[in-house]
């Protein structure tokens, strides 16, 4: 599996590394090319004024984080328009049809931005221009690469000649109107290709030069080359309209097997058909590709051990059977017992998140939901909707509790925290403990919990307003208990506190962990939120503007949480535009 993310900061620590190994991929790929030029990279990330241009580098990664394409893109804001740098593959066996999933990944980002199209440079196919017969067949498959996606060289013009007398294969200037212009207005072609030559070459081409080559543009329109490699059925369409954009949904269709039939048990599975029966009445969600991801992924967040115990604990259960905890080491925490169904209350905080033969395959399904969705948004989707059972968000580092077994939260924001800083909006009715327990002492990842007080409502024992956070994360974990009875009035203002709070941290990601359990006559909850306090919800959250991850938590009165959970996506919807 590969994902494609756009590298933002090469300082964080995660990213060092991988700039490191995209400089010797384009070393690699363009031994020509000065280390000068390769060492610039870093700092034209950084300082665009000095540039007048926008740099963007796009990564293609494996699902154990190794570097296997890179793209550099340079946006000239003033004209609107792409120019691609370099595009660079490592060889290997599995390097196949990563440099198109770059490009396409460019071109959406290019149609996102509403810019005009993009630019880049091939080397010339024609023997009259590059002397060596294996790099004019080299020459052409590359030209071929990118006539099928429609982009071809602009003709009539001198671009393609000579800047030095011994120069060789001086390279055509390519086009890629996206699907929506196959010609360029004389006088942009000309702003466009003196602001190339100007500031992508000033050290190599001189004023006398870029002149000759303005002066050479006569056409009105500027014209492409016709095809030559490839017929237009085989062109690749796969633009995304400006300004629109869908909620990508991730459902576990495997949540269904964690069936609890015992009485008063009310995580049961028709949580999950009385939601999507509500979503799939709109046209705003497409369905999102899940993957399986390794364990490591899993123990970043949760003791191996406690683990390993769920997933062998749930094997050796008979069908149908569930265990509950029932006696807690308060006295000597630091020995498990050897009895596996004993061992329960060693792992859990409480008395009724049962263990079955199928928690642990319900919930590690749910694991693989959520880090599909999260590489998606690395890959630059805005919004993801995870919707999953059983929910996650009270388990912390070493146990269980609340009906949770792995937190989806903290397993999504630690991947996230390799590539940027993160907020988690805990929405619940009930604190956030697993959240706020595994990232106390951090401070790239922001907690933020909106809840009922513990004084009344579960986990009891923590949410309390003066939890701060340890060490490094001393002002990076906020709770906000409120009381039992609120009006939404009230509710809102806390909400609206909580997202100023998620604006100024300036985080790359937003998690919502998405309560519905704060709604009128749920039997966890004692608020009356209705439909439309959940669709202002949502808006009041799209605000933040940043790639978004809502993720399932609670919800237990199946006559309305359908309802309430469609109010607050399309809240959030019609409220959102992606501002980073």
């Amino acid at each position: 599996m590969i994902r494609i993310r756009r590298l933002f900061n090469p300082y964080i620590p995660h990213n060092i590394d991988a700039f490191n190994a995209v400089k010797n991929i384009i070393k690699e790929q363009f031994p020509l090319l000065a280390i000068e030029k390769i060492d610039e990279i870093e700092d034209q990330l950084i300082n665009p004024l000095k540039y007048k241009y926008h740099t963007s580098l796009f990564i293609a990664e494996d699902i154990h984080d190794s570097i296997k394409g890179v793209a550099l893109v340079l946006h000239f804001t003033d004209l609107g328009i792409f120019y691609l740098d370099y595009l660079a593959v490592k060889p290997g066996k599995s390097s196949g049809g990563i440099g198109s999933a770059l490009y396409q990944r460019i071109r959406k980002e290019a149609s996102l931005l509403n810019v005009f199209g993009i630019f880049l440079e091939c080397l010339p196919d024609d023997p009259l221009l590059c002397n060596n017969p294996e790099d004019v067949e080299q020459n052409k498959k590359r030209l071929a690469f990118y006539e099928r996606f429609g982009a071809r060289p602009i003709i009539n013009t001198l671009y393609e000649s000579k800047v030095k007398p011994d120069d060789d294969c001086p390279p055509y200037l390519v086009f890629d109107g996206l699907g929506n212009y196959d010609s360029i207005p004389n006088k942009l072609a000309r702003n466009i290709i003196q602001a190339i030559l100007e500031r992508k070459y000033n050290d190599y081409c001189d004023e006398k030069y870029i002149t000759r080559v303005i002066e050479s543009i006569k056409d009105d329109p500027v014209q492409l080359r016709p095809f030559r490699y490839i017929h237009n059925k085989t062109l690749i369409h796969n633009i995304v309209t400006p300004h629109t954009y869908t909620i990508r949904l991730y459902i576990n269709d495997r949540h269904h097997i964690h069936h609890v039939k015992d009485r008063g048990y009310v995580e049961s599975p028709v949580r999950v058909k009385s939601i999507l029966s509500e979503l799939l009445k709109s046209d705003i969600f497409e369905n999102g590709k899940i993957s399986h991801y390794p364990d490591k992924f899993i123990y970043e967040v949760h003791n191996k051990n406690y683990v390993d115990y769920f997933k062998n604990v749930c094997k050796n259960l008979p069908e149908g059977k569930s265990v509950y905890p029932y006696v807690f080491p308060i006295r000597n925490a630091a020995r498990a017992p050897r009895e596996l169904s004993v061992r329960a209350g060693y792992y859990c905080f409480d008395t009724f998140t049962p263990l079955n033969k199928n928690a642990y395959l319900a919930a590690r399904w749910g694991v693989n939901c959520v880090l599909s969705a999260v590489d998606d948004i690395v890959s630059g989707i805005p919004v993801a909707y995870v919707l999953t059972r059983p929910p996650g968000h009270h388990a912390e580092h070493s146990v269980f509790g609340g009906f949770c077994y792995f937190n989806n939260v903290a397993i999504a924001a630690q991947r996230f925290s390799k590539v940027g800083k993160v907020a988690i909006l805990d929405i619940d009715y009930h604190h956030g403990n697993g959240q706020q327990q595994i990232f106390y002492k951090r401070n790239d990842v922001l907690t933020i919990s909106i809840h009922g007080h513990p004084s009344f409502a579960y986990p009891y024992f923590s949410g309390f307003a003066e939890e701060l956070g340890e060490e490094n994360g001393k002002g990076f974990n906020y709770n906000f208990p409120l009381p039992e009875t609120i009006s939404y009035d009230k509710y809102k203002h806390t909400l609206l506190r909580a997202v100023k709070i998620i604006k100024d941290f300036n985080p790359d990601f937003l998690i919502v962990a998405l309560g519905l359990d704060v709604g009128k006559g749920d039997p966890t909850g004692t608020w009356g939120l209705v439909k439309e306090d959940f669709y202002t919800n949502g808006g009041i959250i799209a605000t933040c503007g940043i790639p978004t991850l809502i993720v399932q938590e609670g919800g237990y009165r199946n006559l309305t949480i359908g309802k309430n959970a469609f109010a607050f996506f399309m809240g959030f919807y019609n409220s959102f535009t992606l501002k980073k």
